[in-house]
């Protein structure tokens, strides 16, 4: 009995580090290390961060702007952002979660597949030379889906090179296909319903705030089409790994945007709807840009409608649209609550939660990173790298969490007038300034989670979770901004984003569902 005892005492003190909440803890000494993990890893999470900020900051410039107006106005667009972006959200967070998984997993498995059988080759002997001017893919010769170059004339890295160019990426296609059908419908719905959307999110048809939100709203809604398709084809780029395409095309449309800002509000004296109309001339820039670099990569007319990946896309992405519309509730809601409240405190919440979504993106360019790098490990089956990444973009996204809440604690108190110089709406965001730092990195933690979750394929969890969660924070909103107002908001949102990161911490800390193997 006692020699069973001895392996048994060895064995629990020597294999602790495979209980899966030890995966948390893993290599922690690297997490700066740039070892290939990590330039991985920040070649693909830098570009997207930079990316992903880019609008919000363009939302910023056009809140500082706005705000130079008026307090109404001010108060006015931030309901009509708030509306048209959660709606964006529930139309393609699910494609691009999908399509960077999809196109991730497609990708890598091409890629990883050998492209001659080395043991007939062996076999059969190698081939005469004119064996060899036959077989061997000559000039004009169409080889798959692209037009291989002649290799007597050009060098192997051309033709793998011009391999890469035209690949057949059956996910992509579908993805442009939905995303362009639901900005459609998107446009059509706020258009034809800007007044009593309005109405539901607080904005009473006697406010004066109605008349320049549903304007500003109508004319933003224009671009719906283009916002849509210009996500869907990021969320390709993000499943070939390459973050920094989109980031050129979005910077070159917020650029625009931020310089006819000021062209079209105060030069040709359109107010809020000069805002609009920059900011839709900006996002057909990027659907042009993006769509044009994408169709020197990729085929996107698929041989016919069967190799398109609808049902995949359809079956998962029901339970993510569950999900945003989970996560776009609790969001639309506190808007709402705050709207309720009156304009001094909608235009004070609008800051606080441009400036909270805007830096809490940051981590989601690891969640990006975390989940087209578990993509490709999973679909490979291999576990090991899975760890290590899932690991690895969690610690980072603390540590980030911890630094954007020291420079946003002390900046912001500073920079609150370059969005008002209203006193009232000063004193309210100076308020929420605490909420709005101290809860980055539980921001960061949740976004990093949700990436590392949808890298796994885990969308049935991440759905029924994040509909528990939204029950609770909705349950948090309405009893506190009762009882507290603009803080109260604030609080239930705290406890919202708490809760998001708890439930991504329980599912690897538990090493249930894709995460079992972590028991072995």
């Amino acid at each position: 009995m006692a020699e069973k005892q001895k392996p048994s005492s060895s064995t629990s003190s020597g294999d602790w580090r495979r209980i899966p909440l030890c995966t948390f803890f893993k290599d922690t000494r690297q997490v700066f290390k740039l070892d290939s993990l990590g330039r991985e890893i920040l070649s693909i999470a830098l570009p997207a961060a930079m990316a992903l900020t880019a609008d919000p900051i363009a939302s910023l410039v056009d809140t500082a702007f706005i705000g130079r107006i008026g307090a109404v106005e001010l108060a006015a667009v931030g309901v009509s952002i708030a509306l048209f972006n959660q709606v964006s959200r529930i139309a393609i967070f699910p494609l691009v979660s999908c399509t960077t998984s999809f196109v991730a997993e497609e990708d890598s498995i091409t890629g990883a597949s050998p492209p001659v059988d080395e043991s007939e080759t062996m076999e059969a002997g190698p081939p005469s030379d004119a064996e060899t001017k036959e077989f061997l893919p000559q000039k004009g010769t169409i080889v798959g889906s692209i037009q291989k170059l002649d290799l007597a004339g050009e060098s192997f890295d051309t033709v793998e090179e011009a391999q890469q160019k035209k690949r057949h990426i059956p996910s992509a296609s579908s993805a442009i296909f939905i995303g362009g059908i639901l900005g459609l419908i998107q446009a059509v719905l706020l258009i034809s319903a800007a007044k009593p959307l309005l109405n539901f999110m607080g904005v009473a048809s006697d406010s004066p705030m109605l008349h320049p939100a549903q304007r500003y709203l109508t004319l933003r809604s224009l671009g719906a089409p283009a916002v849509l398709l210009s996500l869907a084809m990021q969320g390709v780029f993000r499943g070939f790994k390459d973050t920094r395409t989109p980031l050129y095309a979005t910077v070159a449309g917020d650029v625009t945007n931020i310089a006819l800002d000021p062209l079209f509000m105060f030069v040709f004296r359109l107010g809020v709807s000069g805002a609009a109309i920059a900011h839709v001339i900006s996002q057909y820039l990027i659907s042009v840009i993006l769509l044009w670099r994408l169709m020197e990569q990729v085929d996107l007319i698929p041989p016919s409608i069967k190799h398109l990946r609808f049902d995949r896309f359809l079956r998962n992405g029901f339970l993510l649209l569950m999900r945003v519309i989970a996560v776009t509730f609790c969001v639309t809601l506190a808007a709402s609550l705050a709207a309720r409240h009156g304009s001094t405190s909608m235009a004070a919440f609008q800051v606080c939660l441009q400036i909270w979504l805007a830096v809490s993106l940051l981590a989601d360019g690891l969640a990006v990173a975390g989940q087209a790098i578990l993509a490709g490990a999973f679909a490979n089956k291999d576990y090991e790298k899975a760890t290590t990444t899932a690991s690895r973009v969690l610690q980072m996204g603390l540590v980030l969490g911890v630094g954007l809440a020291f420079i946003l604690g002390t900046g912001l108190h500073f920079g609150a007038k370059l969005f008002t110089e209203d006193v009232k709406v000063l004193h309210l965001i100076r308020m929420g300034i605490p909420f709005v730092a101290l809860t980055q990195p539980l921001n960061s933690l949740a976004f990093v989670f949700d990436g590392v979750n949808f890298g796994a394929s885990d969308f049935a969890y991440s759905a029924f979770s994040m509909i528990v969660v939204a029950i609770i924070s909705i349950v948090c909103l309405l009893i506190m901004s009762s009882a507290g107002g603009f803080i109260g908001i604030w609080i239930a949102l705290t406890i919202y984003m708490s809760l998001r990161a708890f439930a991504g911490f329980l599912r690897i800390g538990t090493g249930s569902g894709p995460w079992e193997f972590l028991w072995r």
